[in-house]
């Protein structure tokens, strides 16, 4: 249950913007209404939203980057919208199971590209931010410029919307059915 009420009246900007997410998603966006307490923040959050990479570098790899960051985060709000449509993107239902246990390294199915960006998913949303030389010269070497500022912002936005929805007590909307992580044979 949210920390919080909706508001009884909306901005028309923000009750247009809100429809076109629940439209677009098809569930009611709680975090957004619940934003609409500040419309300023609520702006700001809807133009970060409007701005996320989603082809580049590859859908897959966002995927893997949003999921591993929603993971990380300990954001059950997150990892449920992150993991929607998990299959188009490319991923298996293990390769999530893999990584909400943290054993991707395990995975025969993982390129050592993908590795490396989840490891960076990783160090960016854990606290304290650490990036060990291993890491950077990795990167550095798996992706350009370009796509490390892709894989940094993608993972960031994924960390202020857990912070965001945890601290509003945000509960997940029912996107998908995760594979259970439970490590033991079903």
């Amino acid at each position: 249950m949210a920390m919080i009420a909706e508001p009884h009246t909306l901005n028309p900007l923000l009750r247009l913007g809100i429809w076109i997410a629940e439209r677009v998603t098809g569930r009611r966006m709680e975090p957004a209404r619940l934003l609409a307490w500040y419309p300023k923040a609520a702006l700001g959050a809807g133009v970060l939203e409007s701005m996320v990479a989603h082809t580049e570098p590859s859908p897959r790899l966002l995927k893997l980057v949003r999921v591993t960051a929603s993971v990380t985060a300990a954001c059950p709000f997150c990892l449920d919208m992150n993991s929607y449509q998990a299959g188009p993107a490319g991923l298996s239902d293990e390769e999530l199971r893999l990584l909400q246990l943290g054993q991707e390294a395990s995975s025969t199915t993982l390129s050592p590209r993908e590795l490396v960006a989840i490891a960076y998913t990783r160090a960016i949303s854990s606290t304290p931010l650490a990036f060990s030389e291993e890491l950077r010269l990795n990167l550095s070497r798996s992706f350009t410029e370009r796509e490390i500022v892709i894989l940094a912002s993608t993972a960031a936005q994924v960390n202020y919307w857990a912070r965001t929805i945890q601290a509003l007590g945000i509960e997940p909307a029912g996107f998908c059915t995760l594979p259970s992580a439970d490590p033991r044979p079903s």
